[in-house]
Order: structure tokens, then C-alpha cells, then sequence
């Protein structure tokens, strides 16, 4: 859920390819909305993407690393063991 601070509108600019606009306005019509509207869902649902495609990477990353654990590929870290080495390498 956002605030209502994170809700207000800003103005932006931006120039857009003439068969982007061209492809929107025929949507604009065909479905009475408006251009903004377009381009707020279509950034939401770009970003949305993005994040799932971070996540799911990450998530891959973590199984991998945990069956190559498990198969012995790889030495079993401890979190305090991790949060040592973090803090090691961030004083350097």
C-alpha cells in the first residue's frame, strides 16, 4: 500500500518514438482512456516484470547454491560466519 504522499502525481517529460504516440492515441480512442493512463500501466507493469525476473533469478541463484551444498560441492556457511565475512570485507 503506498501513502498518500507516494500517490501524488508528478509531472514528468519525455519524447516517445511517432509510432508509439501514433499506436496509444488509437488505443486512447478505441478504449477512452487516455495517453497517461497507457504509460502508467504499461511502466507499472514493466517494472513489475523486472522485479519478479530479479527475484526469481535470486531465488534460482539460492537453490543452486543449496544443492550444491548438499552434494557436497560447496562448504556450509553459517549466518554468523556470512555476517562476519560482510563485515570484514566492508572495513576494508
Amino acid at each position: 500500500m503506498y501513502t498518500l504522499s507516494e500517490l501524488e502525481k508528478k509531472q514528468v517529460g519525455l519524447r516517445l518514438p511517432k509510432y508509439l504516440v501514433d499506436d496509444m492515441d488509437e488505443f486512447t480512442k478505441e478504449f477512452s482512456i487516455n495517453r497517461t493512463d497507457i504509460i502508467v500501466e504499461a511502466i507499472k507493469s514493466y517494472i513489475q516484470e523486472q522485479k519478479e525476473n530479479l527475484f526469481y533469478n535470486n531465488f534460482d541463484k539460492s537453490c543452486t547454491e543449496a544443492r550444491n551444498i548438499i552434494d557436497g560441492k560447496l562448504e556450509e556457511t553459517s549466518l554468523r560466519e556470512l555476517i562476519n565475512e560482510y563485515k570484514d570485507n566492508s572495513d576494508s
